[in-house]
């Protein structure tokens, strides 16, 4: 390597280390280290998984939601989460990676998406339980995201973040329903809040100290918030939630603790999280298998696409 290169390469990282230093932007035309741009990828890439995944536990209440009204609202919001895929896998392409590429690394099981969809959707109340813990542990991870340092992913966040909100109160406004409902109906929803809790609480990522990616990312500004910090911000959000609803959150040793100025908790059991991670869970291998074949079966789709885009071309170059 030239003394040229070395320099004109320390000049770039000194740029780009100025934009972080100023909160600035960085941009898909601007230098970027490689470790930056490669857990970009990760982190973008994993994020519209989990939006299009997510669309599957509650697409399966679609047809059975019990009115016209409730179908409707849950339809809109699962339509929501595949524009929310959309928008985030168009912000890694930006970083060089194709669709095809993301998509043949999820249906092939080498890339990750959230844990939570894992899980079984047994229950109307699991779609106000989805909506109120899910969603809300999403927005409190999100929301922080519309400020990250690469342009793309932080704009796309924004309506991401507008329409999540929506999601969680309508989450909350159908449990707040149930709970004010029958006996049967009060406890299936706190037989959601059970099950979906512990759940949801994983969705932050692991302790601070076992987080391999979460302090790089925090030092480059993609993150703005440790895993730790958000779940206590979250778990503060849901308290003052649950009395409105009349659920009780399941965890005996939650209470606030005036000394540290923080929640305390009941340990989280993250040996289910690193099972449900290594695709161990209950529905790991359904939720992959449905994507794949909705993947195979939609091919006919995409070659009649590339097919007319070819011939409009042809056309305009003779025109």
């Amino acid at each position: 390597m030239t003394t040229e290169v070395l320099i004109d390469e320390a000049a770039e990282q000194a740029a780009f280390g100025a934009i972080i230093e100023a909160d600035s932007r960085i941009e898909p035309r601007d230098w970027m280290p490689a470790a930056y741009r490669k857990t970009l990828i990760r982190q973008i890439s994993q994020h519209a998984h989990s939006e299009i995944i997510g669309m599957q536990p509650e697409g399966n209440w679609i047809s059975r939601a019990p009115s016209l009204k409730r179908k409707a609202i849950l339809m809109a919001k699962v339509q929501d989460e595949a524009g929310h895929g959309l928008y985030l896998y168009s912000a890694a392409q930006t970083l060089g990676i194709t669709r095809d590429e993301m998509t043949e690394q999820l249906i092939e099981g080498r890339a990750r998406y959230s844990s939570i969809f894992n899980y079984p959707t047994p229950t109307w109340a699991d779609m106000g339980a989805i909506g109120w813990l899910v969603d809300g542990a999403a927005i409190c991870n999100q929301v922080p995201l519309c400020r990250a340092s690469y342009g793309p992913y932080g704009r796309a966040m924004v309506r991401v973040c507008k329409e999540e909100s929506f999601h969680q109160r309508q989450g909350f406004e159908i449990l707040l329903t149930l709970m004010q409902g029958s006996p049967a109906q009060r406890e299936m929803a706190q037989d959601a809040v059970n099950r979906w809790y512990w759940p949801s609480l994983m969705m932050f990522g692991p302790p601070d100290d076992e987080s391999p990616n979460s302090a790089q990312s925090m030092a480059w500004k993609i993150k703005r918030f440790s895993n730790d910090d958000l779940r206590q911000r979250f778990i503060g959000m849901l308290v003052p939630q649950a009395e409105v609803l009349g659920v009780t959150l399941p965890d005996p040793e939650l209470r606030w603790d005036d000394e540290a100025q923080r929640w305390h908790t009941s340990e989280i059991d993250w040996t289910e999280f690193h099972e449900v991670l290594a695709g161990r869970g209950p529905m790991n291998v359904e939720r992959i298998r449905n994507r794949r074949n909705a993947h195979d079966d939609g091919a006919w789709v995409r070659e009649a696409a590339a097919e007319y885009a070819r011939k409009q071309n042809e056309k305009a170059v003779a025109a």
